[in-house]
C-alpha cells in the first residue's frame, strides 16, 4: 500500500518531468505562429499593396469651356484667398477660420491675341474650418484639380482640403521638411505630374526675419498618390539650381508660390514671387517681386528663363498661375499679389501667350483688397 507521502513524491516527480515537454509544445506552437505570420506578410500584404497601386485615377477635368459663335472661347475659373491674420471669423460662437472664393469667366479671342475677364462679384463664397495651428487657419495658398477633386492647401496648418459644393473637407496632413517634424508644411503651390499631386513650399532656406539660417525644410516637396500616401522629396539642389540660372547665389534667395508641371512641354514652369541677390530680411522682402518665368526639364539639368513685363517698384509678385485648358499649354493666366507692411493691398490677373511671348491681358486688379493666392479652372 502506497503512503500519502509517497503519492506526493510521485506527483511532484510527474509534475517536474512534464515541464520540458510542455515547453517544447509551447515553442512548437510559437514557431508555427511566426511562420504563419511570415506567410501572411509575404503573400497577403503585397496583394494589398498591389490593390492600392491599381487604384483607378480619376482624370476628369472640372473645367467648363464654352465656344462662342465668333470663335472666342470662354473658361470658368475660381480664385481663393489667403487672409493671413484676418482669416479668423469674428463674433463666432466657437473658433472658426475662413477663406473666400470668387468665380470668374476668362474669354480669349479666336486668334489668341487678346483676353477679357468678368467676375461674379455678387457671389463671393466663404468656406470655413474649425481647425487651426497657433490660433490661425484656412490661409489657403493654391488650388489644383487632382483625381477629379478640387484641392486646396492651408499654409498655416499643413492640411490639404477637398472643396466639394463650396465646403472644405480635411483630407491629408502634410508635415514640414523631411516628414519627421511636428509642424505642418507651409504649402504654397501645387501641381499634378504622373497622376500624383506635388505640394511645395517657399523653396528657400528657412531663416529668421533677419536672414539667419535655420534649416532647409521649405526646400522639401511632398508627392501624394491618389490613395493618399505621401513621399517627401529633397529638392534643395533643384531650388539652388533654379536660382543659380538667373545669377542668384546664397545668401541671395528666391521665393516660390507658383509652380506647374506641363505634360505637353514635359517641363517644369516656375514664376517666383520674390527674388534678390541680397540677404533676406522681412523689411526689404516686400519689394523684391519678380517678372521671371523659369523653365526646367524633368531632372533640372537644363534650366532657362525669360522675363515677362516689368516689375515696377517690386511690390507685386506672382502668387499663382495655371495653363488655360485646351490651349496646348500655350496660354497661362497669372495672379500677382501686393502687400504693404505685411497687409494685403491688391491682387492682379494677367494672361500671357508662350508661343508669341505676348501679354494678351495686362495686369487687371481684382475688386477688394484681398490677397488671392490660388486659381483653377472649374
Amino acid at each position: 500500500m502506497v503512503s500519502s507521502e509517497e503519492m506526493k513524491k510521485k506527483d511532484k516527480m510527474s509534475s517536474t518531468t512534464s515541464t520540458p515537454f510542455s515547453n517544447n509544445v509551447f515553442m512548437t506552437f510559437a514557431i508555427v505562429g511566426i511562420f504563419i505570420h511570415l506567410i501572411f506578410a509575404l503573400y497577403y500584404v503585397p496583394s494589398y499593396q498591389t490593390c492600392s497601386e491599381d487604384y483607378q485615377y480619376n482624370d476628369t477635368k472640372l473645367a467648363h469651356i464654352k465656344k462662342h459663335n465668333n470663335g472666342d472661347h470662354e473658361y470658368r475659373f475660381v480664385v481663393i484667398t489667403d487672409l493671413d491674420h484676418h482669416s479668423k471669423v469674428q463674433n463666432s460662437k466657437k473658433p472658426k477660420w475662413e477663406s473666400y472664393m470668387k468665380y470668374g469667366k476668362l474669354i480669349i479671342n479666336k486668334q489668341k491675341t487678346s483676353a477679357k475677364v468678368f467676375w461674379d462679384d455678387g457671389n463671393v463664397i466663404s468656406i470655413s474650418s474649425d481647425i487651426s495651428a497657433g490660433g490661425r487657419g484656412m490661409e489657403l495658398s493654391d488650388l489644383a484639380v487632382f483625381d477629379g477633386n478640387l484641392i486646396t492647401v492651408d499654409d498655416r496648418t499643413g492640411l490639404l482640403y477637398k472643396i466639394i459644393d463650396n465646403k472644405a473637407y480635411p483630407w491629408i496632413f502634410l508635415n514640414d521638411g523631411p516628414g519627421n517634424t511636428l509642424k505642418g508644411i507651409k504649402g504654397e503651390w501645387m501641381t499634378v505630374k504622373d497622376k500624383h499631386l506635388y505640394v511645395g513650399g517657399l523653396g528657400k532656406e528657412w531663416t529668421t526675419t533677419e536672414g539667419v539660417f535655420v534649416n532647409y525644410h521649405p526646400m522639401f516637396v511632398k508627392v501624394i498618390s491618389p490613395s493618399g500616401s505621401v513621399k517627401h522629396l529633397n529638392w534643395t539642389d533643384n531650388f539652388i539650381n533654379i536660382r543659380d540660372a538667373v545669377g542668384i547665389k546664397y545668401p541671395g534667395y528666391m521665393i516660390h508660390e507658383s509652380v506647374q508641371w506641363s505634360d505637353v512641354h514635359h517641363q517644369w514652369f516656375f514664376m517666383p514671387r520674390r527674388a534678390s541677390n541680397e540677404t533676406y530680411t522681412e523689411a526689404t522682402d516686400e519689394f523684391m517681386g519678380t517678372n521671371y518665368m523659369i523653365i526646367a526639364d524633368e531632372d533640372f539639368t537644363n534650366i532657362k528663363y525669360k522675363k515677362i513685363g516689368k516689375t515696377g517698384d517690386g511690390s507685386r509678385g506672382y502668387s499663382a498661375f495655371q495653363f488655360v485648358p485646351e490651349t496646348n499649354d500655350d496660354i497661362i493666366v497669372t495672379l500677382k499679389s501686393e502687400e504693404k507692411d505685411g497687409v494685403p493691398v491688391a491682387s492682379y490677373l494677367s494672361v500671357y501667350c508662350l508661343s508669341t511671348e505676348k501679354v494678351i491681358l495686362d495686369e487687371t486688379p481684382l475688386s477688394g483688397t484681398f490677397k488671392y493666392e490660388g486659381i483653377e479652372f472649374v
